[in-house]
Order: C-alpha cells, then structure tokens, then sequence
C-alpha cells in the first residue's frame, strides 16, 4: 500500500468511515471534547483495555474534572483512584505534568503538539491522540489496533518495531488522515483493529476494506503484523510482613522514584540466593526500617504477573520484637488499625493480603 495517494484515500478511508459511521463504540471519553478528559482517557489506555478502563476513568473525572482540580490533588488521593489499574508512574506523570502546565497559567492543555508531546509521561502516540480527538487536528496515532491494521493493510512483513517499519506505519497513519476528519479517522482505525481487525480472529468475510488488505491476498492474515518472540519472563519469590503491636499493624510507603512509588505496602523484599524465606523477611525488615520481629507463622501467598516479570509474595503474620522504625528503604512509615487500611493505595498484590486479613481479623 504506497501512502498517500489518492487511490488509497478511496479505496481505505472512505468504506473505513462508512463502516464507522454505523459500528462507533460508545465509550465515556467519546462524550466529550474536552481535552484534558480525552488526555486522561488516553494514558489510562496505555496497555489496559477499555473494559477495565471505563470505571477507573468515571471516577477520575468525576472526582477531578479539569485540570486546575487535578494539579490541586494531593498525590496519595491520585494514586488512590487509580488502585488496582497498574503501571502507577501513568497516574504520578498525569499529576506532575497537571502541576507543570497549571504553574505555567495553563489552565488547560494547550493546543500546541510540541508543548503536550514534552509533559511527563507523553509520547508521540499519546501526544497524537490529544491533539486529533481534543482538538481534531491531522497528527497520527499509533496504538496496537492501529499498528495491526496498517500492517495487515500493507502486508508488512517485517518487525514492527524496527526504524524502518515505524517510519512506515507513521507516515502512512498521516497520510490516510482526511482534512477536517483527524478525529474520526483516528477513532475508526482503533476501533476497526478493536472489534473487525482483531489479532487472533479477525472478521474478514465482514471487512469493508478486503479489496486493499495486502494480508488478505497474501492467504494469511494471522501472519501479519509479524510477531515478535518474546523473552523468557522471569520469577522471583518476595516476602512481607504484617506486623503486629497491639491492635495496630505496621505499613510503609514505597520510594517515589521506585516501581509503584508512592504506594503503600507490607514491609518486605525479594528473596537472595541461598536464603531461605524467613530470613529473607527478617534482612528485609532490618535493611528497610532497622527494627526485629519475631515470625509468628506464615500468611497467604500471592502469584502477581507484572508486564515484565511474575513474583510470589509470601506474607507472614509477625509480631514487633524491637527497635522504633526508621524510613531508610522507604518514603515513610504508618502504625494503622485495621479499618483504616482502605484508606490508603496498596498494589494489586497487596490488596488480595488485605481481603485474607480482613476474613482472619473478622
């Protein structure tokens, strides 16, 4: 498919938006064009899918709908909302990059492609998005739907990760964009490649755009875009400590600049060669607050996939031996009681611990 030329316009993108015009997803972001809600909607989208999404992102706007509120936001409160959505530096770079643009009398975003694509947490496909669904202006975007379409469009069969391909895929996603129709065009391609285009079963028979799909005529769809092998992903075992004086239980909050920073947890660390769990716990909590506890026997484990890798968290039930806790591998520390542990964000892991803490502590 050679981009640009008036035949591919014809032959792609006229049946694509009729086929839109009747297929368009409803979805709560489409309801509106402000801006800073699609800029929301778009990084909670960031390899999550909508379904998950949509709750997340209807309470975020509705508890900060417009940027002043969120630049306001303590950032505890913003982590809080985003529980359980993962990949929490999206929620820390939609805080700072609120900050940054409220600092600068912006008070909201601006209608520049350089200014949004330079915010904490932006990229290019990010940067696309805001400016062709907030303010419909002709930039591309390039999300896995999209990516999958224009691949199997072309029949693209090297790896779509590589410069060249990347080139491709950019300038052909520009150059299909109709004057005065960035919006739509981008909102059709991501839900053509959603629905119709899909990567393990696409609908074909039902495709109104077979005639120019290079994948079609090749006999293998499936083969395209070509799929990278993917590296083994790696195990480790982490334990934590829920410990206990008195009615109150010990938590601490993870570094900001750490892997889920900002949220809080039960003490602990990963597992070293030749240690065995328990004294794993014991180094952990002597390296993370310089204080002993006394184990008194083991909890729940939990197995948590991570993008990059997998853990088992082993937790123990422990008691507060000695020392006062100092924050040296952590942001803080908090002795709570129990009912007020929802009160404050914990990772996905974390919070299976609490549910089985809540049924033992009745």
């Amino acid at each position: 498919m050679e981009a640009g030329t008036a035949a591919v316009k014809q032959r792609v993108v006229r049946p694509l938006l009729r086929w839109f015009r009747v297929h368009r997803r409803d979805l709560p972001w489409r309801r509106t064009a402000d801006p800073y809600r699609i800029w929301v909607s778009e990084v909670m989208l960031q390899q999550t899918q909508v379904a998950t999404v949509m709750p997340y992102y209807k309470r975020f706007v509705r508890r900060f709908p417009d940027l002043m509120s969120l630049a306001r936001a303590d950032l505890e409160e913003v982590l809080k909302l985003w529980e359980g959505l993962g990949y929490y530096r999206r929620a820390r770079h939609l805080k700072r990059a609120a900050e940054e643009l409220v600092a600068a009398d912006c008070g909201q975003l601006p209608n520049d492609y350089d200014r949004i694509l330079a915010l904490p947490g932006v990229g290019r496909t990010t940067a696309g998005a805001i400016m062709s669904l907030g303010f419909n202006r002709a930039y591309p975007i390039q999300d896995g739907n999209v990516r999958r379409v224009l691949c199997r469009l072309g029949a693209v069969g090297d790896d779509p990760r590589s410069a060249a391909v990347q080139r491709w895929l950019w300038t052909t996603a520009a150059a299909l964009i109709p004057r005065g129709s960035a919006r739509r065009l981008n909102e059709a391609l991501m839900d053509f490649g959603a629905t119709l285009c899909a990567p393990r079963a696409p609908r074909c028979d039902e495709c109104p755009l077979a005639k120019a799909c290079g994948a079609r005529h090749s006999g293998d769809v499936l083969a395209y875009p070509r799929r990278v092998q993917r590296r083994p992903v790696p195990h480790y075992d982490v334990t934590a400590a829920i410990i206990r004086r008195g009615e109150r239980l010990l938590i601490t909050k993870r570094r900001a600049e750490s892997m889920l920073g900002g949220l809080w947890e039960f003490p602990g660390g990963k597992l070293e060669l030749g240690e065995t769990l328990e004294e794993c716990l014991h180094r952990e909590i002597s390296e993370e607050l310089d204080i002993t506890v006394r184990i008194e026997r083991p909890f729940v484990s939990v197995r948590h996939a991570y993008s990059h890798f997998r853990i088992t968290l082993h937790t123990y039930l422990c008691r507060h031996s000695r020392g006062r806790p100092q924050a040296i591998g952590c942001d803080a520390w908090k002795w709570v009681r129990p009912a007020e542990l929802s009160a404050y964000p914990f990772p996905k892991a974390d919070r299976v611990v609490l549910e089985a803490l809540a049924s033992e502590l009745g």
